[in-house]
This record gives structure tokens, C-alpha cells and sequence, in this order.
């Protein structure tokens, strides 16, 4: 068989650049977002931000003073910016276009306090309160235990064995290495022995805050009850005896085992566990400095006259336009073919945005649509909802639903939720309905928030009371949906 040439036409998908990175764009959360459209803009001089976040900031000099240029203290006189206009790439009559997120109209800055005015006082520049005062960072844990180190009147070697003991202490308060391990790679020739180490640990446990520098759990509480004021003796000796040796019971509620271990009543059981829970069993997390990151919301849900209304939230919008000087050099037919392209990459962009932002409006608004008796009524009256039925819905396919519901958030008058939370599965009902698993998790958190803490519900007596009510569920599923609520088990819910 001869080697010959055959043309042949046929049809195939491809994925084009302005493509990818729409559904680039689609899939990242409103951080990620940010951060993407700022490494664009350092990359593309065509672009540039209208909503720039460090526009209200308030920016000071080397020496403290306000910076009389800053955006805070100009003028209270509105301006005006105006964005720039293009020659369209695409449009044969060459008429100009415009191209910005979102909004097309002219935005209005105003200064709502001039901070010249507020800074001016009788006081000359020496004065210290004339000048902003800067706030300091948080004290840690090690700084405020080598304070108390430092104001105490040991000699240098109690003083470095003490830094030591600090420098051990971990996060949480607790000595991350046994006394015989810090020992073993003390350099020998210090003649360091197991004697100091241990009174260093006990003059370490004796400062603040209490429980610092304990080895165990169990050390923790001890440390934390012996040094509680007007605490009666029973009392004291009865919870002392619990943290040293039954903790486990303890932890488990094994309160009849306890009882017999102790030998001692209900009531003075009670009054040794209300005196442990007073312990913080992390003493050194109250010096933490993590801080937890908000949540910005995409879309917030209002109510209005005819039900409920869904609106992007502008604060996570990128207002973006194309820079007038460079717009104005295309325009004359100066610019080479390299600014040509990057124009091109600014117009996907602008363009990709703002069908991100729309996407994922018209994905809210057909949750809310099908979720009206939960913004009315709360989690129990969630009802049963699948990717498809909002795909079906808007024509779009379900995994680009599935894009972005995820890390995207809605704010609503009963909290933050992620938009995937408005997504479950159902269960049947014996009238032959469904109901949703979101709905029957609040039932099952309201019954437990409900029940008697001395005879707390199982997991088969709650699913006993859902099958009175008409919800057919399994034991094991209760079990489930509980844990995944982070609800302890019957055992560790009771109480005396």
C-alpha cells in the first residue's frame, strides 16, 4: 500500500487562552482572586485598578508625622476619574471603546474627614502626643516569662537555667522535653545536674501564668488547683485526686466509677468538677497571636418587599480599567505589536471577570430561589438540593456549578455560609417526601441542645424521636451527622 496525502476536514473541542482563563478565574476564591489580578497588573501595563486598597490608607513619615500627601488628607473636594477609551481591536468602523468592571460610570471619591484639620494643635512638633501613637506588637509567652525571670534575684547560672526552662516551653505552656533529655545534651563540662534542672522547673512552674511549664495534663490541673484561692479542703483534695489519678474516668464521665474510686457523693463530685473546669488546660494559648482570617462574602442575601433579593458585594469586585497613556498611544496607531497583545489580555480579563461576578450571581439567585423557607425559617427548613437542578436551571454545565459554589460565600440574616452548604442530600419521609440532610442535622442539634444532661439521648433514642416525627433514619446515620457536627457521644454529654 502506496503512502499517499489525504486532506480531510473534521470538527474538535479546544480549550483557547481567554477560555482557560475564565475557568481559571471561575474556581478561585475571593483572596486568590485579588492576588491573581494584582500579578496580572504588575505584568500588563494596560491595566490599572480603580479601587487600589491602599487608597484610604493612611500613610506616615519616617518620623511619625502624617503624610500631608496621603489619600486621607487631601482635599474634601470630589473628583472625578474617567476611564480610559480604546480603539477597538475587533470592530471594523474603529470606533473608540470602553472597557471597565464593573461599573461604566464615573466614580465619586470623597474624603469624609480631613485629617490636616484634626492634626492641627496648640502643641509644637516636640510634643509627644502630636504625633499618631503606633500600636506594638502583642507580648508573647517567652516575653513575659523571661520578665519575670529577669525581675528576680538569682545569680547567671540560675538566671541561664531558667532561659533554658523557657526556651522549652512549647505554644501551649507545656515542656515539650523531659528533665533527662534536657540534661543529656547539656554540654558536660557545665557539671549541669538533674538537682537544678529540677528546682529551675519548679521555679518556673511558680510563675505566671499557672500551669506554665507542666510536663502532662495532669500536672497542668494539679499546678492550676493548688494555687486556686478559697477553694474548701474536701473540695481541693477531691479534685486533686482526679487530675492525678482518675483523668481518664474523668474524661469518659464514668461518674459511678469515680464515686467509687473517690469515695465521696454526687455533691461533692460536682463541686470538684466545677473547680477543674475553672483550669485552663493550655495556659500559654492565651498569648497566642493567630489570628484568624474574615471571610469576605461574594453575594449578600436582603430581604425586601417581595421576598428576597441577592446583590454582589462590590467590596470583592476588582474595578479594573485600561491605562489612559497607553490607551492614547494605541489610539495613534503608535504602539508595536507587543502592546497590541497585551491589550488583548487586558480586554479577557476585564471581560472574564465580569463573567465570574455574573456567574456567580445567577447561581445565588437560583439558590435563594429554591432556599426561600430557609431564609424565612432557619436550617430546619432547608430542602433537598443537587448540582444538576441549578444546572438545568441556568444552562450551564454542573461542574461549572460545582466551581462556584466552592470557596464562595453568602451573606444572609442567619450567618456566613459557604454556597456548597446549601447543597444536600435527602432522606424519605413515611408520607413518602423528602427531607434534607442539612435539616434533619439542626433537628438532631436541637434535640441534643434540648435534652437532660443527666439522661442524655442516644443515638438510637434520636432516631427514634425522628421516626415520630416522620423521618425515616438509621442509627448509624444519627451517628454520623453528630459527629460531623463535632457532637460528643452520649457518654461524654452527661453530667451530674
Amino acid at each position: 500500500m502506496k503512502p499517499s496525502l489525504q486532506l480531510r476536514t473534521s470538527q474538535h473541542l479546544a480549550l483557547t487562552p481567554q477560555l482557560q482563563q475564565s475557568i481559571r478565574l471561575l474556581q478561585l476564591s475571593t483572596l486568590e482572586l485579588q492576588n491573581e489580578v494584582d500579578q496580572i497588573i504588575q505584568q500588563n501595563p494596560l491595566l490599572e485598578r480603580l479601587d487600589d486598597p491602599l487608597d484610604n490608607s493612611l500613610r506616615l513619615l519616617a518620623d511619625g508625622a502624617l503624610n500631608p500627601t496621603s489619600p486621607n488628607t487631601a482635599s474634601p473636594e470630589p473628583t472625578t476619574t474617567e476611564p480610559a477609551s480604546i480603539p477597538s481591536s475587533d470592530e471594523s468602523d474603529g470606533a473608540p471603546e470602553t472597557d471597565q468592571l464593573p461599573h461604566s460610570d464615573a466614580e465619586t471619591i470623597s474624603a469624609d474627614w480631613n485629617y490636616d484639620e484634626s492634626s492641627k494643635t496648640n502643641k509644637s512638633s516636640d510634643d509627644e502626643d502630636s504625633r499618631p501613637q503606633i500600636e506594638s506588637p502583642p507580648e508573647t509567652l517567652r516575653e513575659h516569662l523571661m520578665e519575670q525571670v529577669r525581675l528576680s534575684s538569682y545569680d547567671q547560672r540560675k538566671l541561664a537555667l531558667l532561659t533554658l526552662m523557657v526556651d522549652a516551653i512549647d505554644e501551649n505552656g507545656f515542656l515539650i522535653e523531659s528533665l533527662d533529655e534536657i540534661l543529656s545534651w547539656l554540654p558536660s563540662e557545665l557539671n549541669v545536674s538533674l538537682a537544678e534542672l529540677t528546682e529551675s522547673l519548679a521555679i518556673l512552674q511558680s510563675l505566671d501564668p499557672p500551669g506554665i511549664g507542666a510536663r502532662s495534663l495532669s500536672e497542668c490541673l494539679s499546678l492550676q488547683i493548688k494555687l486556686l484561692a478559697n477553694v474548701p479542703f474536701v473540695t481541693r483534695r477531691t479534685a486533686l485526686a482526679i487530675v492525678e489519678n482518675h483523668l481518664g474516668l474523668f474524661a469518659q464521665r464514668d461518674f459511678t466509677k469515680l464515686k467509687k474510686a473517690l469515695d465521696c457523693d454526687d455533691e461533692d463530685l460536682r463541686e470538684a468538677q466545677v473547680i477543674i473546669k475553672r483550669c485552663n488546660p493550655r495556659p500559654g494559648a492565651v498569648f497566642a497571636n493567630d489570628a484568624a482570617d474574615a471571610v469576605q462574602p461574594d453575594v449578600i442575601v436582603k430581604r425586601a418587599a417581595n421576598g428576597w433579593s441577592v446583590e454582589l458585594n462590590q467590596d470583592v469586585v476588582p474595578r479594573l480599567q485600561l491605562n489612559a497613556m497607553y490607551a492614547g498611544i494605541l489610539k495613534n496607531n503608535k504602539g508595536g505589536a507587543r502592546l497590541s497583545t497585551q491589550l488583548q489580555e487586558a480586554k479577557w480579563l476585564i471581560k472574564n471577570l465580569r463573567h465570574r461576578f455574573d456567574t456567580i450571581l445567577r447561581v445565588a439567585q437560583a439558590i435563594v430561589e429554591r432556599q426561600k423557607n430557609f431564609f424565612s425559617h432557619g436550617a430546619v427548613a432547608m430542602r433537598p438540593l443537587v448540582l444538576r437542578e441549578i444546572a438545568d436551571t441556568l444552562n450551564l454545565h454542573e461542574s461549572t456549578i460545582s466551581r462556584v459554589t466552592t470557596q464562595k460565600y453568602m451573606l444572609t440574616p442567619h450567618g456566613m455560609f459557604e454556597l456548597k452548604y446549601f447543597f444536600g442530600s435527602h432522606i424519605g419521609t413515611e408520607a413518602g417526601g423528602e427531607a434534607s440532610s442539612t435539616a434533619i442535622r439542626e433537628l438532631i442539634k436541637q434535640l441534643i441542645g434540648a435534652e437532660d444532661q443527666k439522661s442524655p439521648f442516644s443515638d438510637s433514642k434520636i432516631a427514634e424521636i425522628l421516626g415520630e416525627q416522620g423521618i425515616v433514619i438509621a442509627r448509624r446515620t444519627v451517628a454520623k451527622y453528630r459527629e460531623s457536627m463535632k457532637i460528643p457521644p452520649v457518654n461524654l454529654r452527661k453530667s451530674l
